[in-house]
């Protein structure tokens, strides 16, 4: 954990080995349930081969502290303060993707010296310029009158790509990650910030990835983006779903990966398990105990705990609860 200037903790975790590589994240994030669902899980360890990967959750996300203050821009810059002190990493690449990208150029533009590369994907410089202004009260007001109904608005703004159990898992973990006064908070800081003044500032190697037929942000301001940083190199990539593990997330680090002069990955990460896991693993997604599983397998108790710890293993899982996301999110008939 990792202390904010006024107590605050905010949860981070590592992933790889090598020089570090800081992911800003998107509106809203949850360290262990993102890790679940297998399509988030296999990007983030696509970039993490050959780079220490760093994934936070901002303040009153996930794992982090409940926070109750108001959603500023110095509160996300004091965020990444924190965790980069905590790690002693006086410099480092960094990552930004949707909201984060905004607040990613923000930091490179007022501490120059923190940051070796920089990538942006997904992001905007005027939140202005995310839809009209119709628009963006009609969204804001579904959020804080319906939760359940605003996440699933927004996970098929985001992901129209994903097959119906990742949608299913994304707008459940969505909920999990945050209240919904933090969750609209957020997205009213995303749609009134401005960080197109402190660009010109931005000094480091900078890639701005965007997909053209992004739903949720323009590709408009990704050439904002790459026009007012100096040297930056702008891609549009094919592809309309705005979170970056969804639709061809190949491509996308294909080039995060070459930028950050790294050899190109040459398979995926398998996370398929046996017949038989996959089998224990529906019956935890059904909610089943070990005893339960065991009297429906016809197995011993043991037996059935040892089924699921080597599915965790295989999986990279630390409780029943990922299990479950994970194979929710894989069967999209459940």
């Amino acid at each position: 954990m990792a202390n904010l200037s006024g107590g605050e903790r905010v949860a981070y975790a590592l992933t790889g080995a090598g020089p570090l590589l800081l992911v800003v994240p998107g509106w809203l994030s949850h360290l262990e349930l993102g890790w679940s669902i297998p399509a988030e899980r296999m990007f983030h360890e696509a970039l993490s081969s050959g780079r220490t990967l760093v994934r936070y959750d901002r303040p009153g996300c996930g794992l982090s502290d409940p926070y109750d203050g108001p959603r500023t821009l110095a509160l996300e810059l004091d965020a990444i303060r924190a965790v980069t002190e905590a790690l002693g990493a006086p410099r480092l690449d960094v990552f930004g993707w949707s909201l984060g990208a905004p607040v990613a150029s923000l930091w490179a533009s007022e501490r120059p010296e923190t940051v070796s590369r920089l990538v942006l994907y997904g992001g905007w410089a005027t939140g202005a310029a995310i839809g009209d202004e119709d628009s963006r009260r009609h969204v804001l007001g579904l959020l804080a009158t319906h939760w359940g109904l605003g996440t699933d608005l927004l996970t098929d703004l985001f992901a129209p790509d994903a097959d119906a159990g990742t949608r299913r898992a994304l707008a459940q973990y969505q909920r999990a990650a945050s209240s919904v006064d933090t969750a609209v908070a957020l997205l009213r800081l995303a749609y009134d910030l401005d960080v197109l003044p402190a660009l010109e500032q931005v000094g480091a190697p900078t890639l701005v990835l965007h997909r053209r037929g992004d739903r949720a942000a323009p590709v408009a301001q990704g050439r904002v983006l790459a026009d007012a940083i100096p040297g930056a190199e702008l891609v549009e990539l094919d592809g309309r779903s705005h979170l970056p593990a969804i639709g061809d997330a190949e491509a996308l680090v294909t080039h995060v990966r070459d930028f950050l002069r790294l050899p190109r990955l040459r398979r995926a990460v398998p996370t398929d398990l046996t017949p038989r896991q996959t089998e224990v693993a529906a019956l935890v997604a059904d909610g089943l105990t070990n005893r339960e599983l065991a009297e429906r397998l016809g197995i011993s108790e043991r037996s059935a705990e040892s089924h699921l710890e080597r599915i965790r293993l295989r999986l990279g899982f630390r409780s029943r609860s990922q299990v479950a996301a994970w194979y929710v999110a894989r069967e999209p008939h459940r």
